[in-house]
Order: C-alpha cells, then sequence, then structure tokens
C-alpha cells in the first residue's frame, strides 16, 4: 500500500511541481482526483479534527477514536503525542479506512516541545530574531521527532492589557516587533521545505484581536474600530501570512458583533480576498459550539454560519460532523463550500509529503536522539539568558561576587515544576532545573548558599491552588505564615546577600488567567519588605507571566532582574545572569504600569487635545493626567539595564527631505562606556506630526542588537523608506501622506534623542 501511495504521489509530482514554500492553493491533479472518490460522510469527516482521547499505545484497535478513523471521519487529531502511539493510529487511517488518507497529528508546541525555551514574551524580549526563529525550528525538529506534524503557533495576538493572562503567551504591544516575531517563529517551524520530515506546519492565532477583549478578561468581547484593527493589530497575522503560513485559527471573541468563527468578513473578506490567504482555517477548542452560548442559534446553525464564514475545520466539537449532512439537505450550506474545505485540507497533507510517506513523522530511532539532547537544552539555557531584563541595579549590586553567603529565599525558589511556565504541556517539569539547583552549581566552590521558602505563594490557599494547575504546585507548606518568616529571617541574618525569588507562579499567567490585581501577591510582598529590614542588599529574582505593578518595588529594592519563566534550563540561565557570566541585555515588550487604573497602557498611544505639557509627571488641571497618579509607566515599553552603560551620540539623517522612491539613512553612534562587554538594542521610533487621522507619538520603525566590547563604539545605520511612513487611512487606503516626521533613537521608547525630515 505504502509502495503504491508513493508511485502515484511521484506521478504527481512530475506532472504538476508545488511550492510547498509559499502553500499556494494551486490546483493539483492528485488531490481533485481523491476529492471526486469521496462520499460526503469522508468529507466532512475531513472537518473533523477530534481530541485523542482514549488513545493509548497499544490500544489504540479498539479505542472509540480508531472507528471513527477507519469510517474516514477524522481529519487529524489533537493531542496525541510519541512516534508509537501516533504510528499506529496513522496505521489505521491509511491500511483501514477506504481512501488510505493519513492523518494531521497536531499538538501546542508554543515555546518548544521536550526542551523548553522562555514563554513567549519572554522571547520576545530578547528582541534577537534569529534566536527566536531558531527556538522554532528546535521545537520544529523535536515535535515532529515525536511525530507531530503541526503545531498551533505562533500566537501573535497584541495586547496592552496585562490583566489578560495569555498576554504571557504573545509579543508584548507593538505590531512592528510582533511582525517581525511572526516571521521569524513561521519561517523557523515551516523551513523552506514542509516536505522535509524535521519541519512542521504552523498555525497562527488567535485571528483575530484576542488580545484586546473587554476588561482582560479571556473569551471575551472585543470591539474596536477598523482603522484600529489595521494599523494596531492585523499586522503581526498579515505577516504570519506574508511568511506563508499553512493554517490560521480563528479566535473565541466576537468582532462587529459576530464570533471570529462565524465572521465571514474576517475570514473570507479579509483573509482570503484581501490577503490571498489559501491555507485552511482551523477553530479553536469548541469553537463552534461556543456560538451558541454566544446567541448565534443551536449548534446547527453555528455550524453552517461557520463553514459559511470560511472555518474548514473544526477542533474537538464536532459540529460539522453531526450537523453538515442536514445542513446540505436543507440548503444552508453547499456542496462547494463543503469541497473547498475538503481541498484545503488535502491540499495541506499534500504539502507535508504525507500521501508520499505517511509515516515520514515516525521514525523512533530519531525521537531518541534528536529530542531533549544536551546541545538544544545548552541552546535553551543560552536563550534563557537572552531574555532576562534587568530592571534596576542600584550601586552595581549585581552582578553577585562569587565569595561569601548568599541567603535564597522565596516560594519560587525552589520549584523545577514551575520554571517551564504556562502551556509548556509536552514538558517533564521535574526535570527543569529550578533556581536553588541552578545557583548551586553555577556560584563554584567558594559561595554558600542558604535556602529558606519564606512564604507560600498567596495567603489564599484556594487561590494558591488555582494558579498550580496542571501538576505545577509549589507544595504549599503547612507551617504558619509567622513561621515560615521566621525561617527565612534567621537565614537571611546570616548572608551577605539575599536573592528573593519571588512572583507569580507558572499558571497564574496563561489562558483563563486573567487578574485584577497584578501586583505580587500580599504574601510575598510583606516577606519582601521583611527581608529589606535587615539592612542586607537584596536582589529580587522577579518570575512572571506579564508585566506587574512594581511602583513599591521599584523604590525599595536595589536590584530588581525579570527572569519570565526561562524555560527546562531556568535555574542555571538565572545564575548565569546573576553572576555575571551573561550580561544582561532584555529590553521589556510591554510597559510595566504604575497600577492597575492605569491600563491598558503603551507606548504608542494617540495623543489628547489636551495633553500634559510638563515632563514631570505633575498634575495639571484641565489636560489629560490623573489626579492620583502620574501618567507614564513604571517601566516603559523597550526598557532594559544592562550591567555596562551605553551612550548615544551624533544622530544623523542622511537628507532632511524624502520622496517615494528614496532611502533615508539614520545613523548614530553608540558607545559602551561601562566595564562590562555588553548587548545593547538600538530602536528607532517615528512620529507622523500631522495626519488625516490622528497618528501615534510614537512608532518603532527599526531596532538592532548590537554587541559591545567595553570601550568600543559603533556607527549603528537604519535605512527608511516610504513604506515605513504608510499607515491606514479613513477609508482603509495603506497610504503615506506628504508632510513633517520625527525620527527618534534611543534605547527604549521614552528616547527622546530626535531629528526631522519632510516627506515631498
Amino acid at each position: 500500500m505504502k509502495n503504491r501511495i508513493s508511485t502515484l504521489c511521484l506521478t504527481v509530482v512530475l506532472l504538476c511541481l508545488v511550492t510547498t514554500k509559499s502553500m499556494a492553493q494551486e490546483t493539483v491533479p492528485f488531490v481533485e482526483d481523491l476529492l471526486q472518490k469521496m462520499t460526503l460522510e469522508e468529507k466532512i469527516g475531513q472537518l473533523n479534527l477530534p481530541g485523542a482521547g482514549d488513545v493509548v499505545t497499544g490500544q489504540a484497535q479498539n479505542s472509540d477514536i480508531a472507528k471513527k478513523i477507519e469510517e474516514g471521519k477524522v481529519g487529524g487529531l489533537l493531542n496525541l503525542t510519541s512516534v508509537e502511539k501516533i504510528r499506529e493510529v496513522q496505521k489505521i487511517a491509511v491500511e483501514k479506512s477506504r481512501l488510505k488518507i493519513p492523518l494531521l497529528f497536531g499538538l501546542d508546541v508554543i515555546h518548544g516541545y521536550k526542551t523548553t525555551f522562555p514563554i513567549p514574551l519572554g522571547l520576545s524580549t530578547s528582541w534577537d530574531m534569529p534566536l527566536i526563529e531558531k527556538t522554532a525550528r528546535v521545537a520544529a525538529q523535536e515535535a515532529s521527532a515525536d511525530g507531530i506534524n503541526w503545531t498551533f503557533s505562533p500566537m501573535v495576538d497584541i495586547s496592552r492589557d496585562p490583566r489578560w493572562g495569555r498576554v504571557s503567551e504573545g509579543n508584548g504591544e507593538d505590531p512592528y516587533l510582533g511582525s517581525a516575531i511572526a516571521k521569524a517563529m513561521v519561517r523557523g517551524y515551516q523551513g523552506d521545505d514542509l516536505t522535509k520530515n524535521n519541519t512542521i506546519m504552523a498555525c497562527v492565532k488567535h485571528f483575530a484581536l484576542y488580545g484586546a477583549s473587554e476588561a482582560g478578561r479571556d473569551y471575551n468581547t472585543v470591539d474596536m474600530s477598523r482603522i484600529r484593527m489595521y494599523n494596531e493589530y492585523l499586522p503581526p497575522y498579515k505577516a504570519a501570512i506574508d511568511a506563508g503560513v499553512g493554517t490560521v485559527m480563528a479566535s473565541f471573541n466576537e468582532i462587529d458583533g459576530i464570533p471570529a468563527t462565524g465572521n465571514k468578513w474576517l475570514l473570507t473578506d479579509l483573509l482570503r480576498k484581501q490577503w490571498g490567504f489559501e491555507g485552511f482555517v482551523v477553530t479553536d477548542y469548541t469553537g463552534i459550539n461556543e456560538m451558541v452560548a454566544h446567541g448565534m442559534g443551536d449548534l446547527q446553525t453555528s455550524s453552517a454560519l461557520a463553514l459559511n464564514a470560511g472555518v474548514d475545520m473544526d477542533m474537538v466539537g464536532e459540529g460539522l460532523l453531526n450537523t453538515l449532512p442536514k445542513s446540505l439537505e436543507e440548503g444552508k450550506v453547499t456542496m462547494e463550500q463543503i469541497d473547498n474545505a475538503v481541498r484545503r485540507i488535502l491540499k495541506a497533507k499534500y504539502d507535508l509529503g504525507l500521501f508520499d510517506d505517511p509515516y515520514k513523522y515516525c521514525e523512533v530511532k530519531r525521537a531518541k536522539k534528536e529530542v531533549y539532547t544536551k546541545e538544544n537544552r545548552d541552546f535553551a539555557r543560552e536563550v534563557a539568558t537572552q531574555s532576562m531584563v534587568l530592571l534596576k541595579n542600584k550601586n552595581q549590586l549585581l552582578p553577585l561576587k562569587r565569595t561569601g553567603t548568599i541567603a535564597l529565599v522565596g516560594p519560587l525558589a525552589n520549584t523545577s515544576e514551575n520554571m517551564a511556565g504556562t502551556w509548556s504541556v509536552s514538558t517533564e517539569q521535574s526535570k527543569s532545573i529550578a533556581l536553588l539547583e541552578g545557583i548551586k552549581e553555577v556560584a563554584g566552590k567558594k559561595v554558600d548558599i542558604l535556602y529558606a521558602k519564606g512564604s507560600n505563594l498567596t495567603y489564599d490557599p484556594e487561590l494558591e491552588a488555582r494558579a498550580t494547575m496542571f501538576g505545577k504546585s509549589l507544595n504549599r507548606d503547612n507551617r504558619s505564615d509567622a513561621e515560615l518568616l521566621k525561617e527565612a529571617l534567621e537565614v537571611a541574618h546570616k548572608a551577605d546577600v539575599i536573592v528573593a525569588a519571588l512572583g507569580e507562579a507558572a499558571e497564574f499567567s496563561g489562558e483563563s488567567s486573567s487578574r485584577t490585581n497584578i501586583e505580587i501577591p500580599q504574601v510575598q510582598k510583606d516577606l519582601l519588605n521583611a527581608l529589606l529590614k535587615t539592612g542586607k542588599p537584596v536582589v529580587l529574582v522577579l518570575f512572571t507571566g506579564r508585566p506587574l505593578v512594581l511602583k513599591e518595588e521599584s523604590k525599595t529594592v536595589p536590584a530588581i532582574l525579570n527572569v519570565w519563566f526561562p524555560g527546562s534550563e531556568a535555574g542555571l540561565a538565572i545564575s548565569d545572569v546573576l553572576f555575571g557570566d551573561v550580561n544582561p541585555s532584555g529590553k521589556l515588550t510591554a510597559t510595566f504600569p504604575q497600577n492597575v487604573g492605569q491600563v491598558p497602557i503603551f507606548y504608542n498611544h494617540k495623543n489628547t487635545g489636551r495633553p500634559l505639557k510638563n515632563k514631570e509627571g505633575k498634575f495639571e488641571k484641565f489636560t489629560s493626567n490623573y489626579i492620583d497618579e502620574r501618567n507614564e509607566p513604571v517601566y516603559p515599553f523597550g526598557y532594559g539595564l544592562s550591567y555596562t552603560t551605553f551612550t548615544y551620540e551624533n544622530l544623523k539623517l542622511s537628507s532632511d527631505t524624502m520622496r517615494e522612491g528614496d532611502t533615508l539613512t539614520v545613523s548614530v553612534d553608540v558607545a559602551n562606556t561601562g566595564d562590562y562587554d555588553g548587548k545593547e538594542v538600538v530602536q528607532l521610533y517615528i512620529r507622523d506630526l500631522v495626519g488625516s487621522v490622528t497618528r501615534p507619538v510614537k512608532e518603532l520603525k527599526g531596532f538592532q542588537k548590537v554587541a559591545l566590547k567595553k570601550g568600543e563604539t559603533k556607527t549603528v545605520s537604519f535605512n527608511l523608506t516610504i513604506d515605513d511612513l504608510k499607515f491606514y487611512n479613513y477609508d482603509l487606503d495603506f497610504v503615506a501622506e506628504p508632510g513633517d516626521f520625527e525620527v527618534f533613537v534611543g534605547g527604549d521608547s521614552s528616547t527622546e534623542q530626535k531629528l526631522g525630515f519632510t516627506l515631498k
């Protein structure tokens, strides 16, 4: 059977060359011939993506899902892992079903497979596109070696509201940076040839606008103008489409009053007609079924709505499987729509080479030698160090000396299960390296490490249980809060310096983990304040999946290193930075507010007609400010310190005018003026001073991560073209309007070094 499929597919390839790089939806004779042979039941079966459910190695033949596969009622499986299981199930599809159509096997490979990298928000703060692309490449290598051929990543939702837990899965608040990361991730997963067995098909999500949910509450309503959509929220999705992403996932939220899963304007008019996307669209988990609760009608009505809108595959809900025959009979859907959906899914399988070799992802030897290797773990350690953001370092407390006694205190200090962070579904959590283990290994023999937990995650045990789901318990200590604190202070008094490992647990952020209070939990704040009162120098190692309110800590704590959730090699990577083996170079990609009342907060906001005029944040009546708080954040977008210092001089423009077809070169001299070698993320922003619609106060339009030796100076140059000045106007035309512009270059979005030019 396998040889027959291979011969047939080879003949097709010779007749019709297919460009898998672009995932183009050109007519493929093999797919068209197969489509003609399919019954209605088999066609609708290809639209069905159930969960793996009861499939267990050695029992797949007798499972309920196996019967559906034999009957041609399954197009792919969700959340099945390991070569042995996948091979067993694929064998049912290609040897027992009538038409021998292979299955897709999809999994949330979000920030690594077994080797786990920092959470996506942490990856984004590296500002290193080759590094980020390689993390996706390694993830694809490992996942494909273990049987997976489809990942539900990258997640590119722009979000300006840190109450929303899924901030942790995205790339922050900026569409320019988010677009660059979207492209890098798609390239990393899919490579340049999807027929290779070490590449997997990517799925950009959640389409669209999911990060703008009202009140920061997951699955909630989104309502915004089209002009805001096009300029601020849609660009990263479009970038993934342009990079050739194979699939798109519809989001849970509604858009213009219609859920994305049933929104024809979104999935057909915009995605396919305007953007030219020719891959297939999959729902999110039970997305069709949830339209019933939205008020769109019963399951049959919602399923027909989804197909008519442009959905091709139904994840888990089986609404299409169970209702489309009746809807077709009643004229609520057409055979052409069903055929188009099936055609796209078959084409994706064809592009992956599954018709040529259904078992191409099922080599047991690959899984044993390519998954969770030392090389991959070493790379994960390197990546983690590049994601960490130094928020404060008073009197150069960091890096730590490799002598004396260090007190390591805090509920996040010795919990390997929390190091990988949220959406690490394939990580073997217990193998991740906790900070206590890492610091003992990296510190050296001349350092004594004393440890105390100090407190539980929160005062509330029920809240702690919700924040430590999925096997990520912090093993709540049954001693009283006073006993835990007493032990911590005893340890602290014996030390020369205190390292406080505090913040969120892994599942305190992520899906369905929205928070109204985004401060460090109070029991940990109380612990931190007690440690500060000892008079010993304190370093706060902050674990978080979102921007937190750090107004108090930014004033009282001498040094703050934000480590996010660093992944498999967390403890080693954190220690590399703490002891100066790696100089931190991460820069924030999401704004840290003064308090939750400022949310949503982001650097590229619009001005008002009554802007605050003073630079000190002082209150001015009848201007746009708060009566009880400053306007600006604690830490702005793009912010991050280093163990060394950098200066910017000689900002220059190649011309003070620009015309269509011109390239304007912006250059600046960046010098390392401190005592360590380091890396600086040089950032370029523009401001369009006058427009036909109001324009942001600043927009990121370029960045470079530059390595500088101690005392070294480099000239960093950016090239601006007219495309960098374009935006969507009131009529949604993508235009650059003549007029005056300002260019800002510096180390974060608050920089005021600027020059001006005029677009003629």
